[in-house]
């Protein structure tokens, strides 16, 4: 804008500022900071006879996504604040509105409150929601706090509702988006109706403004559009219609200001006037001249009137003060004004599904240009923030990109990420999904007391306790696993254990690894009800009873849901503490919850520091970020595309090795999640990267890596998969606590991933089926003292084989070698195959099922997953039950060399695992899999080497 360009002294002429003649107020289409920092806006003022400023978003894009006015300001923020674009935004957008208003108070003085506004919009997001949209001009009114403040509420059949409501509270309103006559009726009556109901209450209309903001030359872009094409195709009513070019738009707004005036001279309105109400002006928006064959100040000149405000964008204000003309052209040639809307109607111009249009793709323009204007903030905050946010990089063939693409604009357009945050189960399947969305919530939740957590962690070390032992299974100790993995033990803090394990050997090896009389022991069960962490407690609680002589609940702490199980025997057993979850968040998607933070806090970490970091994710995730800066949703969207539209559903996840532990609850997050009706994802987790030959056209690889600490073998690697062409996402990290982040980030994908799959991502029928299974098992062990008899279908030196009568036929009756020659020659391209080892888990055994697993990759160009049970049942288990039937799966069990009894019970944990193992293997044959069972019959180490040299020479 031309600040500089004065009025000609001598005459004394200034048309902009003597439009005031004529009963009209200039108002500008435009904000800027540095604007009106420097004088310039009070110059308008002061000169122009300037009386009011309008803001939208894309006039903020501009301002805010350019140049450095704002850095100093969003430097300041963001290191007060973790924020998300849209609060980021606000705060910005509050301050220009602030200042601005300020220059224009005088104004609004001068005036007794008719002009001297600055406007404020409410998201468009809301225009299609009433109770959304009222609530939003409140909060905006207070946080702005200025009286000559103008909320902009959009003029759709739910905005009106809104803005009636809004009005009878007191709140000034710039209704906008109007088009039709029939649509500004309907606001005027709002107006008025909204007064009457204030009045009646008995509060003070003298305060209140409101204008009606109609739109006017989108509407001849899209009339003499049309009269274009005709022309040119040849209509026989051409001349008529070339007649009407340029003249529609002006002359609806010259009928709904002949409404408005005979509105003015009701009794109705007359009665309010007496009370000290002001009128709702007509605001001539939309005022630029688009066709350069029209007069550049067309729109200003044709539309002066009394009562009336012309809101002029920044060149054309220019323009009008160089060569506009003044004349109270608005009530000129009214009856040919009628006569022009005659006269489109009878050439089917159609202004009335014009003008239904042009609100339709307004709102959508102004839902572009906010997304537009969240993500110039969003990169501006990304830029400040730098390596304090996770940052994702996404290497793709480009057909993936396409779909991945595809999938984020469908999000975009539709809302979806607002609907997600919003707990609208219509993002999935419809269901129940709404009930299990609190995880959305759970870190400012939890950061509001984080107080108790921190006091807990003072208990915990002045006790000087030397260990934490955590009891729990899946959702339970997944998240605590990979805290106590990734911080190892603390400086003044007891060392955390994870226990998610009935085999035998393993509960003994736990129990020897920690002092009975200096350990805290956190039993972790949502439910309460589930069996491993009830005999699990069963089997600590009795021996710390035998090393403390006496009142051992003073050693337990439970964390479980209320009213649950677990709370009735915490209580009853005197437990030290008992830390409460939250109903409506699944096991998987509770580690940001007390289920995680309750053990990070024994352990010593700090808690408000690892929340404080979750948020960050948070709020990159959050419904104001639009998902080309949503690298959550963005990886969500990737994983969806991949296994839906490419079949790439085998997600490898490869993290560094100081951060390695994420794996193992991704497999759970991903696996359970999504592994149903037919379809999911297939996480691989700890697999040693290959070279680009041994893979098949099924992956999709994550690459999890703690930047300072990156591992040059998987650096390699990866960098030939992407020269390659396979998909790789990476995922930066620059500290171990970014692991918080990490935890929301993949929730979020997980959660859009279950959407592009069209499945509810938060429910997990077939580990319930596997519960059930083994539920059979133990009462059976219970009533007769043995499980039920089993026989294998073939017997090969210590192997023997088990497997339903379907999967025995298809395998035959040979020797060990014949039979997993037969079992892994069922294995295809895009087929991943699965070991599943019921068997303690420790170094040596990890070694030999990753030695075992890579040999089956590199042999069969398969995907291979490497898990040991009963883990793995509330973990990927559900997926290899529920999810796509392309595993191919091997069972190991074996005899056990000693067993514990579990106190009160009459199965040991040798039975509960065998029982495990047993309703696992007959859930996977009932879903018809292709699966085997071996059971090592003597010395375990012996069996399993026999068994990696067998399978070596059957693949």
């Amino acid at each position: 804008m031309d600040v500089d360009q004065k009025p000609d002294a001598a005459k004394g002429a200034n048309v902009l500022r003597d439009l005031s003649k004529f009963g009209q107020s200039p108002w500008l289409d435009f904000i800027q900071r540095s604007y009106t920092a420097d004088g310039s806006l009070k110059k308008l003022v002061d000169e122009d006879g300037l009386r009011g400023v309008t803001s939208n978003p894309a006039i903020f894009e501009k301002a805010m996504g350019y140049g450095t006015d704002y850095d100093a300001q969003i430097k300041d923020l963001l290191a007060k604040e973790i924020l998300s674009p849209g609060e980021l935004y606000e705060k910005l957008a509050i301050t220009d509105i602030k200042a601005t208003a300020k220059v224009m108070h005088p104004v609004f003085v001068e005036t007794k409150g008719l002009d001297g506004y600055v406007s404020l919009e409410v998201s468009p997001y809301l225009a299609f929601e009433t109770k959304a949209t009222a609530d939003e001009a409140r909060r905006l009114w207070a946080a702005v706090g200025e009286e000559n403040l103008m909320i902009k509420i959009p003029g759709t059949p739910e905005g009106i509702p809104a803005f009636q409501e809004v009005t009878s509270e007191g709140i000034s309103v710039n209704v906008t988006l109007l088009f039709s006559l029939e649509a500004y009726k309907n606001v005027l009556e709002a107006y008025i109706k909204g007064l009457e109901i204030r009045h009646a209450a008995g509060k003070d209309i003298s305060k209140i403004a409101s204008v009606a903001s109609f739109f006017v030359s989108r509407i001849d872009g899209k009339i003499d559009g049309a009269i274009d094409r005709r022309v040119k195709e040849g209509d026989k009513d051409a001349e008529a219609l070339k007649a009407l070019r340029g003249k529609v738009a002006i002359a609806n707004a010259k009928v709904a200001y002949q409404h408005y005036l005979e509105v003015m001279k009701s009794e109705r309105w007359k009665k309010l006037a007496a009370a000290g109400a002001n009128p709702q002006r007509l605001l001539w928006a939309s005022t630029g001249t688009k066709d350069k064959t029209f007069s550049d100040v067309l729109y200003v000149e044709e539309l002066i009137g009394e009562d009336t405000v012309n809101t002029i964008p920044p060149a054309t204000f220019d323009a009008f003060r160089d060569h506009g003309k003044l004349r109270a052209s608005l009530t000129e040639n009214v009856d040919d004004a009628f006569k022009v809307l005659e006269q489109q109607a009878r050439l089917g111009l159609d202004l009335d599904g014009v003008t239904k249009t042009l609100v339709t793709e307004g709102c959508a323009s102004f839902c572009d240009a906010f997304d537009q204007l969240l993500g110039a903030v969003a990169n501006k905050q990304a830029t400040f923030l730098g390596s304090r946010l996770i940052e994702q990089k996404a290497d793709l063939p480009a057909d993936l990109k396409a779909a991945a693409d595809a999938v984020l604009e469908d999000w975009r357009k539709t809302g979806k990420g607002r609907k997600l945050w919003a707990k609208d189960a219509s993002v999935w399947t419809g269901g129940d999904e709404a009930k299990w969305l609190k995880w959305l919530d759970i870190v400012d939740e939890r950061l509001a007391h984080v107080a108790e957590l921190e006091a807990f962690a003072s208990e915990v070390k002045a006790k000087g306790f030397s260990d934490v032992l955590l009891l729990g299974m899946g959702g339970s100790s997944l998240g605590p696993e990979v805290i106590a993995e990734t911080f190892g033990q603390i400086a003044g803090f007891p060392k955390l254990h994870v226990l998610d394990s009935t085999d035998p050997q393993q509960v003994k090896t736990f129990e020897n690894a920690v002092d009975l009389k200096n350990t805290l022991f956190i039993v972790s069960s949502k439910s309460g009800g589930t069996l491993e962490p009830n005999i699990l407690k069963a089997y600590f609680f009795a021996a710390a009873e035998k090393a403390l002589g006496s009142a051992p609940g003073k050693h337990f702490v439970a964390v479980t849901d209320p009213g649950s199980h677990m709370e009735d025997v915490a209580k009853k057993d005197g437990f030290w503490k008992i830390f409460y979850g939250e109903k409506q968040i699944g096991g998987r998607f509770s580690v940001l919850s007390n289920f995680g933070l309750v053990p990070a806090a024994a352990a010593g970490l700090d808690v408000r520091a690892f929340l404080e970091s979750a948020l960050r994710s948070v709020k990159e995730a959050s419904a104001s970020t639009p998902p080309a800066h949503n690298g959550a949703m963005q990886l969500g969207a990737i994983l969806g595309a991949a296994a839906t539209k490419f079949g790439r559903d085998k997600v490898t996840i490869v993290a560094s090795p100081a951060i390695y532990d994420l794996g193992a609850w991704l497999e759970q997050l991903l696996a359970e999640s999504t592994g149903k009706k037919g379809t999911g994802l297939i996480p691989i987790d700890d697999e040693t990267l290959g070279a680009p030959g041994v893979y098949g056209k099924d992956r999709v690889f994550a690459y999890l890596r703690l930047t300072g600490e990156a591992c040059p073998k998987q650096e390699k690697a990866i960098a030939a998969l992407i020269a390659a062409g396979e998909p790789v996402v990476t995922i930066d990290l620059a500290d171990k606590l970014d692991i918080a982040q990490a935890f929301f980030h993949w929730e979020y994908a997980t959660a859009v991933a279950g959407s592009v799959l069209e499945i509810d991502p938060f429910d997990q029928p077939d580990v319930e089926f596997s519960k059930i299974e083994t539920k059979k098992l133990t009462t059976a062990f219970n009533e007769t003292g043995k499980l039920p008899p089993e026989t294998p279908f073939a017997t090969s030196g210590a192997f023997e084989f088990f497997a339903d009568d379907v999967n025995a036929k298809a395998l035959g009756q040979g020797d060990a070698l014949a039979i997993l020659k037969a079992h892994f020659g069922r294995v295809k391209a895009g087929d991943y195959v699965g070991v599943l080892a019921y068997i303690e888990r420790d170094l040596k055994t990890r070694e030999w099922i990753q030695a075992v697993r890579l040999n089956l990759r590199d042999q069969l160009k398969v995907a291979t997953a490497a898990e040991f049970g009963p883990r793995f049942l509330h973990s990927t288990g559900q997926a290899y039950k529920g999810g796509p039937d392309s595993g191919v799966f091997l069972q190991i069990t074996a005899d056990d060399h000693a067993d514990l009894a579990v106190p009160g019970e009459r199965f040991t944990f040798g039975v509960v695992k065998a029982a495990q193992a047993r309703g696992d293997f007959d859930v996977l044959s009932e879903r018809g899999r292709r699966a085997l069972r071996v059971h090592i019959k003597g010395p375990l180490e012996a069996g399993l080497a026999e068994l990696a040299t067998v399978i070596g020479k059957a693949v």
